[in-house]
């Protein structure tokens, strides 16, 4: 996309973070007037409050330790002994709770940190170092308790209007696997699986099959054979490619750039006429005859297929699937690019970076179901923290209101 001339400071329509005073605090500490120019001491009982100033800071990090105590004793009716019962949960003499858990969570899983830092964080904050078994085991028992809100995530997005769908490669256990994510503004669902393609469209894993209405993506050869609800193409993967063929000399592509992004300027308010359809294609199609005028015919090989130039590729391409091309301009609800599938497996690059890779297949799995959760509280604008420690304990807000 191309960028827009703005002025400075915030757009229209962006919601501020400025740092704003509060109306409950929780010190306050008086700035009384010692003394007058003069000499006079001045008492604090005659003075009023003129202005005030509030400062932001974090308070000493500690972890706070609950004690719980067990009493019992003899039945005076008939001499039974009985003891209190403990909460659930608190299953050893010592142990870590639900928010210790949570944090430690969030910071390997939303936050991409190795076990190694975090158990130094952990250190560094709280003078307590996590075991790198905690922090696994806290990564397991996220998983479990995570399912429910998944299988919720995905029961609303199979009723979404339209879901965005990308996939991106990593290495685990030595071999590569694919991150398949399936998302809309509010939900984010993701999943490891071995291959890339219709097998994993199709396995047990997807949700893509469930849907019937619009799917965005990046024109991945495989999203076609899923014949149930109408495509759309990434408007900005297009540009991107026709960027490239300009840069080449192609004076097709300059016309094809030229004609998504009137289209995209001409449709950000209200999507076009129906009307409009007929003269779309047939400029649409002029432009193509321009491209296969312009591009060296396919070359015949020895063996395969005959080799092709990639503007050919892209036009062609462009004219096998025009409708999912142009379904940005004439229906409101398909937007031009497919960005935010793209922003919800962001997060595994950034993994990949510390990592490297994923160890066990088991590890990949964590990772996919607690992202995708974490991603769709972020969406919410929920405290993240907040529904992982309540995931420990049992319940998230996707549970809470979303369960019927």
């Amino acid at each position: 996309m191309p960028k827009q001339k703005k002025g400075r400071g915030g757009q229209k329509g962006h919601r501020g973070d400025t740092l704003r005073m509060v109306g409950e605090v929780d010190d306050i500490r008086p700035c009384y007037a010692m003394a007058c120019s003069c000499g006079q001491v001045l008492r604090p009982s005659d003075q009023e409050m003129g202005s005030r100033r509030q400062v932001f800071d974090l308070p000493e990090p500690k972890l706070r330790v609950v004690e719980y105590q067990q009493y019992g004793c003899t039945c005076p009716a008939c001499g039974t002994a009985c003891r209190g019962t403990y909460p659930a949960g608190v299953d050893g003499p010592v142990q870590y709770g639900s928010g210790v858990k949570a944090l430690g969570v969030l910071l390997t899983q939303g936050y991409c940190l190795s076990l190694e830092k975090t158990s130094q964080l952990f250190a560094d904050l709280f003078g307590y170092r996590l075991k790198e078994q905690t922090l696994l085991q806290a990564q397991a028992t996220a998983y479990e308790r995570l399912a429910a809100s998944e299988s919720l995530i995905q029961a609303q997005l199979a009723q979404s209007p339209v879901v965005h769908a990308d996939e991106t490669g990593l290495r685990v256990e030595g071999k590569l696997q694919w991150l398949h994510t399936a998302s809309n503004s509010l939900w984010t669902y993701l999943y490891m699986h071995p291959k890339r393609g219709t097998e994993a469209f199709q396995s047990g894993d997807s949700i893509l099959k469930t849907l019937n209405q619009w799917l965005v993506h990046d024109c991945w050869a495989s999203y076609f054979k899923l014949e149930d609800f109408c495509h759309a193409l990434c408007g900005a993967h297009l540009l991107r490619e026709l960027q490239a063929q300009v840069e080449q000399g192609r004076q097709w592509a300059v016309e094809m750039h030229d004609l998504l992004l009137d289209l995209y300027h001409q449709s950000r308010e209200q999507p076009l006429a129906p009307t409009r359809r007929k003269a779309v294609m047939a400029r649409f199609e002029a432009i193509c005859q321009a491209a296969q005028r312009e591009e060296p015919p396919p070359e015949p090989q020895k063996r395969g297929k005959p080799k092709r130039t990639k503007g050919r590729n892209l036009f062609e391409r462009m004219q096998t699937h025009r409708e999912a091309v142009f379904a940005f301009a004439f229906h409101s609800e398909v937007p031009f690019t497919n960005n935010l599938a793209e922003r919800d497996i962001r997060p595994l690059k950034l993994k990949q970076k510390v990592a490297g890779c994923f160890r066990t297949s088991t590890g990949a799995k964590h990772f996919a179901r607690t992202l995708g959760v974490i991603s769709t509280t972020r969406k919410h604008t929920r405290n993240v923290f907040r529904e992982l420690r309540d995931a420990f304990e049992g319940h998230t807000f996707i549970t809470r209101e979303w369960a019927t």
